[in-house]
């Protein structure tokens, strides 16, 4: 799966230096990490839950997953400081080329009636955010074995300066935007 990597390197670097004529190769945006997180708002009744949710999480990005836990207390949610609620994963290097091929090229194909992914997501400074509606579109989650069907942000986050040269990086590197 070191396919993603080389085509960075072989085209996508080389059209990036010639369209925004950079002056040195340091310039081009390139991929920091990708931050996959799944919160949990029935965390907080069953601890079991976010033991199946790092599992599946685990599945999915090739790499254990964390669990997150609350910052604040919030009483009208009946959540306390330090509670488990969310899990998460962070991808570098291959594992991230690697899981964005897949993502890319076999998973959000299999979304139903999937028409590109939000061309504005981006926050102003380079970033990539795309939310999820099921965790079941990945070849790795047995449909039998999901306990319930869960939604799941996956942030890319690049040394872009700019939205114009992260969505250009995303683009080239196959992300399907919708048009």
């Amino acid at each position: 799966m070191a396919r993603f990597k080389d085509k960075y390197v072989s085209e996508v670097a080389p059209a990036l230096m010639s369209k925004f004529a950079y002056k040195s190769p340091m310039q081009i945006p390139k991929f920091d990490k990708i931050v996959i997180n799944v919160g949990a708002g029935d965390a907080k009744d069953n601890a079991k839950v976010i033991d199946s949710i790092i599992e599946e999480l685990t599945l999915i990005a090739g790499q254990r997953a964390v669990p997150t836990y609350a910052k604040k207390s919030v009483a009208n949610f009946k959540l306390r400081e330090g509670m488990k609620i969310g899990a998460k994963v962070t991808l570098r290097g291959d594992r991230m080329y690697e899981f964005m091929d897949r993502l890319f090229s076999f998973a959000l194909p299999r979304v139903r009636d999937f028409k590109g992914i939000n061309p504005n997501a981006f926050d102003g400074r380079g970033n990539y955010a795309l939310g999820l509606k099921e965790q079941l579109i990945f070849p790795e989650i047995e449909y039998d074995k999901v306990e319930k069907i869960r939604g799941m942000d996956i942030v890319f986050v690049t040394t872009a300066q700019t939205d114009e040269e992260a969505k250009e990086l995303l683009t080239l590197m196959g992300a399907p935007f919708a048009k």
